[in-house]
């Protein structure tokens, strides 16, 4: 475990960090992709889990532009503030940019077997289906992705493997936009989505106000059957 410096494509560097399976050797990679409280505690612990099923896992900074090195936790209002300021003040197009980078840098890795990912939560998951239209990524996990409904004209553009997890009770998504990117999403082969009934946001944040663990356990169990399936 270990952080490392990417180049970013309009100048400039961030850092990520960098989890390598135990048993050696060259893995399929996956990127990680941040909620809003940055590469914390709770990204460091899901790339060390993704490592730990055997990938090589990198979760990269994608706040380094407004402040590098943010870890934030989701246990005061204070933290809650600073997070949705990053947020509004993230240029997303340059994120993606940013994750675009960062799956160049694990496929070129001699630790990759040159199959790469991305997996994103909250922020990450809506930065996931990002990748998922707008990149050469093999396959692509999104969980409860946060304004969706904006991005429903990308959806043809979608021609590798997304498998999506959509908390039925949001607070952050409305029935009516979740209605919306179902609808898009249908007539993709590509795309598989998956809605849990009576969970909020951030079902799976381990330690977090509105963890499911039976519901984590299920969307878990199909990300790790889908990058198994798509990335081995």
């Amino acid at each position: 475990m270990t952080d490392i410096s990417i180049q970013a494509a309009d100048g400039g560097s961030f850092s990520a960090y960098v989890a390598k399976p135990v048993k050696g050797g060259q893995a399929p990679a996956i990127v990680v992709i941040q909620e809003i409280f940055g590469v914390n505690k709770v990204m460091r612990d899901l790339c060390d889990g993704f490592a730990a099923q055997g990938y090589l896992a990198v979760c990269p900074d994608l706040f380094w532009r407004q402040q590098p090195g943010i870890q934030l936790t989701d246990k005061t209002q204070e933290e809650w503030n600073r997070a949705f300021e990053l947020l509004n003040g993230m240029d997303q197009d340059k994120a993606v940019d940013d994750i675009k980078a960062t799956l160049a840098w694990a496929r070129q890795s001699p630790d990759c077997t040159g199959k790469v990912g991305s997996v994103g939560y909250c922020l990450g998951g809506r930065l996931a289906f990002m990748v998922a239209t707008r990149s050469d990524s093999d396959a692509n996990v999104s969980y409860y992705g946060i304004m969706l409904d904006a991005l429903t004209g990308e959806v043809p553009n979608i021609k590798k493997p997304l498998l999506m997890h959509i908390a039925e009770q949001d607070k952050f998504v409305p029935p009516e936009a979740r209605e919306t990117v179902l609808a898009a999403v249908k007539g993709n082969p590509n795309v598989t989505a998956h809605v849990y009934p009576g969970v909020n946001h951030a079902f799976a944040r381990v330690g977090g106000e509105h963890y499911d663990q039976q519901t984590a356990d299920l969307a878990n169990g199909r990300t790790a059957a889908f990058f198994k399936q798509h990335l081995g």
